[in-house]
């Protein structure tokens, strides 16, 4: 038992001496019924970090923000306030844009930033109303 405890006690100090890491390197995780309740309280901004051809195929979250790169958007394209909740999504799980632009605008000293890990693909699995746009 002692052994445990010892043990428990040096991860926790370790931990502890990387806070910043832990947060920086995983965004904050949004289920689909989440994101549902914060818009529906209009208590999110929204940020779709797909590119053209995926928004054509699968549609986008209604009210998105739609973002010019996962990386090297424009931070004007963000709310003024860095204290608004943002959540970024992009395809699905395989893709890892979301997570990039979230770091970008964490990095740019936003708070409160998630990511939709199930991107737009599990928010229309679930039934969510997706916006369809023009191909052209």
């Amino acid at each position: 038992m002692t052994r445990v405890l010892a043990a428990a006690a040096v991860a926790a100090v370790a931990l502890a001496a990387f806070p910043a890491f832990a947060c920086d390197e995983h965004p904050t995780k949004v289920t689909v019924a989440e994101l549902s309740s914060l818009k529906k309280a209009k208590a999110v901004t929204v940020l779709d970090a797909n590119d053209r051809e995926t928004r054509a195929k699968m549609g986008v979250i209604p009210g998105a923000i739609l973002l010019t790169g996962f990386e090297d958007y424009s931070l004007t394209q963000l709310p003024k306030s860095k204290s608004t909740k943002l959540v970024f999504y992009c395809a699905n799980t395989t893709c890892s844009a979301s997570e990039a632009a979230a770091q970008r605008a964490t990095a740019a000293g936003y708070t409160d930033v998630a990511i939709l890990p199930v991107g737009i693909q599990g928010w229309a699995e679930a039934g969510m109303p997706v916006d369809h746009l023009n191909k052209s």
